[in-house]
């Protein structure tokens, strides 16, 4: 029998869309355009896109998107990117309509507290994500290095920062699902929030989400 080669990654990308206050989200035209941008810039080796989804901007109506992306993606019901054989990532870029950089997030934070109605009309304040897990206090951290992914992006020349605080909107709240999912399934999970396109133009936020492809692509 023949050595196996290294393992393939396999990254699940969401992005959100638009929400009170925010009528254009960044992530939901970097998301919806990422497959055709990496089809010309070319993936890294090793690395292969999966699903490149856009989820409501509401807590319950996003994490059971997300849920259904991940069960289809660890089932290996969708062919294209079977699971078998294969170490899986799930990746998740949200906005923050007042950051003038990026920023990688460590964690999430057991607590909704929304500042204003999500896109169902919820308005939770105070209240546990996940009751089985304990108090709003309760944190879950990503498996990834945050410092190690935000050091090569700078060195690739882009404004960005770690980040302990994904603040308590849904961004939060579905990272906080994921991170939950990814423990339990052996996966990893990460959430990146980027500015407005006023703030950083589409160009190079899309050359950022290409860039941090790449970065994970060299932690395998």
């Amino acid at each position: 029998m023949g050595s196996e080669g290294p393992p393939v990654l396999t990254v699940h990308v969401t992005g959100f869309k638009k929400f009170q206050g925010v009528h254009e989200n960044p992530t939901e035209t970097i998301v919806n355009n990422l497959g055709r941008y990496m089809d010309k810039k070319g993936l890294p080796k090793g690395l292969l896109l999966g699903n490149c989804s856009v989820l409501d901007t509401a807590g319950e109506g996003a994490v059971e998107q997300l849920y259904k992306i991940l069960e289809t993606s660890l089932s290996g019901q969708n062919n294209q990117f079977p699971s078998s054989g294969s170490v899986i990532w799930q990746l998740h870029f949200g906005v923050n309509s007042g950051a003038m950089k990026f920023a990688v997030e460590n964690q999430a934070v057991n607590e909704a507290t929304f500042r204003c109605p999500d896109e169902h009309g919820w308005k939770p304040h105070k209240v546990p994500i996940v009751p089985s897990d304990g108090a709003i206090t309760q944190t879950r951290e990503t498996s990834l290095p945050v410092l190690k992914i935000v050091k090569a992006l700078s060195e690739m020349g882009f404004d960005v920062v770690p980040s302990n605080d994904a603040g308590r909107f849904v961004c939060n709240y579905v990272y906080y699902h994921s991170l939950r999912f990814a423990k339990e399934h052996g996966i990893k999970s990460l959430f990146i929030h980027f500015p407005l396109f006023v703030t950083v133009e589409e160009e190079t936020q899309m050359q950022f989400a290409a860039s941090v492809l790449e970065v994970l692509s060299s932690l395998i």
